[in-house]
C-alpha cells in the first residue's frame, strides 16, 4: 500500500500560522496534522504502508526533512514531489506519478477522521465520506442499495445526498488512476482553470470501475483557526494511550484540568490550564487562565485569560484578551 498526500496549498485561511510553516506541519496535541493523518490511515489498512509521497510547494529543506522524518517514524519510506503551479487536485496527484501503481490511498492533508471500519482492499475503489447537515457546501456522492457510488455532485443546490467526500480515496489500481489523470491533462479538461480529481473518478465510473463509500464516524477539519482548535479538543478527548504530559513539566501553584497535552520542559506558574489545551515544548506560562487553545513551542505567556485561541512558536504575549490568533515570532504586550 502506498499513500500520496497532496499538500502544496498555501493555507491562506490559517494565516498568520502558515506564514512560517506549512499548514499540515502545524502541531495538534503535540503532533503535526499530517502525521496524525498518516497514523489514522494506517489504522484502517490491513497491508503495511510501503511508502508515503508528499506533494508540496517550495516549503524549504527543514519542512521536507520533517516530512521524511514523519514517514520514517511510521516505519516507511518517504518521497518528496513538487507541484510548482496550483492546477487542481488531479494535477497535484499526478505530480507523484512515480508512486501511482498498485494499491494507493490519496489523502489531502487538511482533514483528520475517526473510523471504525477496516479497508476492504479487494474493492476497485473506496471514497471516505461523512454525513453532513449542509451538503450544499461540499462535494457529495449518491449511492445505490449496494453502497456503490452512482453520482458525484459538487455543492448541490438541491438535496442529492448528505454524504460529503472528506478528501481520502483508495484505488486498487494506481496505474489506472494515473492514466485517467493524464487523460485530463493531455486533453486540457479543466473546470475553473483547474484539473479536478472528480472528473477522473467520473470517467473511471463510466468505464465500469465500482467505487464504494467508507463512512467515517467523525470528520475533523483543520481549515481555519476555529476548526483547528476544535480538532485539537476532539483529539485530546480521544487520544487513547498517548502520553499527554511530559515528566519534565514544572507545575508551580497551578491547576491542570484534563484532557491536555503538555510538552517537554514546559513551566506553568500560578495558572489554571485546561481543559482541551495543548502546549509545546520549552514554553512558559504564568499568572494565566487558558482553556480550549493551542500554544506552540518556545513561547512565553503572562497575565492572560484565553479561550479558543492559537499562539505560535517563539511568541511573547503579555495581555488580557479572551481570544487571539498569533503567528510565530511575534511579541505583543
Amino acid at each position: 500500500m502506498k499513500i500520496i498526500i497532496p499538500m502544496a496549498g498555501m493555507g491562506k485561511r490559517m494565516r498568520p500560522h502558515t506564514l512560517t510553516i506549512p499548514k499540515p506541519l502545524i502541531r495538534i496535541a503535540g503532533k503535526p496534522i499530517v502525521q496524525r493523518l498518516v497514523e489514522d490511515i494506517a489504522k484502517v489498512c490491513k497491508e503495511k504502508i510501503e511508502e508515503i509521497s508528499f506533494v508540496i510547494g517550495d516549503f524549504g529543506k527543514e519542512a521536507e526533512d520533517m516530512l521524511l522524518s514523519i514517514a520514517a517514524n511510521v516505519g516507511t519510506k518517504g518521497n518528496i514531489f513538487y507541484q510548482d503551479t496550483p492546477l487542481g487536485t488531479a494535477h497535484a496527484i499526478l505530480c507523484a506519478e512515480k508512486s501511482l501503481d498498485g494499491k494507493v490511498i490519496v489523502a489531502f492533508a487538511d482533514t483528520l477522521f475517526k473510523a471504525d471500519f477496516i479497508l476492504d482492499e479487494s474493492r476497485d475503489g473506496i471514497i471516505w465520506v461523512h454525513k453532513v447537515k449542509d451538503p450544499e457546501s461540499f462535494g457529495v456522492v449518491k449511492t445505490d442499495k449496494d453502497n456503490i457510488i452512482t453520482d458525484f455532485v459538487e455543492k448541490p443546490k438541491k438535496f442529492i445526498s448528505d454524504l460529503a467526500i472528506i478528501g481520502i480515496y483508495y484505488f486498487k489500481d494506481g496505474a489506472n488512476l494515473k492514466k485517467e489523470l493524464q487523460y485530463l491533462i493531455d486533453n486540457n479538461l479543466q473546470k475553473g482553470g483547474e484539473f479536478q480529481l472528480t472528473d477522473a473518478l467520473e470517467n473511471m465510473k463510466q468505464k465500469g470501475i465500482s467505487f464504494y463509500t467508507g463512512k467515517v464516524v467523525e470528520w475533523l477539519d483543520c481549515g481555519n483557526k476555529n476548526a483547528t482548535v476544535y480538532t485539537n479538543k476532539r483529539i485530546l478527548e480521544h487520544s487513547n494511550g498517548e502520553k499527554r504530559i511530559s515528566e519534565t513539566v514544572k507545575v508551580e501553584n497551578s491547576i491542570i484540568i484534563q484532557p491536555c497535552f503538555i510538552g517537554e520542559n514546559v513551566q506553568i506558574i500560578n495558572s489554571i490550564i485546561g481543559p482541551h489545551v495543548s502546549i509545546g515544548e520549552n514554553t512558559t506560562i504564568d499568572f494565566s487562565v487558558i482553556t480550549n487553545s493551542i500554544i506552540q513551542s518556545n513561547t512565553k505567556i503572562s497575565c492572560v485569560n484565553l479561550d479558543n485561541s492559537m499562539i505560535g512558536n517563539y511568541v511573547e504575549y503579555f495581555g488580557s484578551k479572551k481570544e487571539v490568533s498569533i503567528g510565530d515570532y511575534t511579541v505583543l504586550s
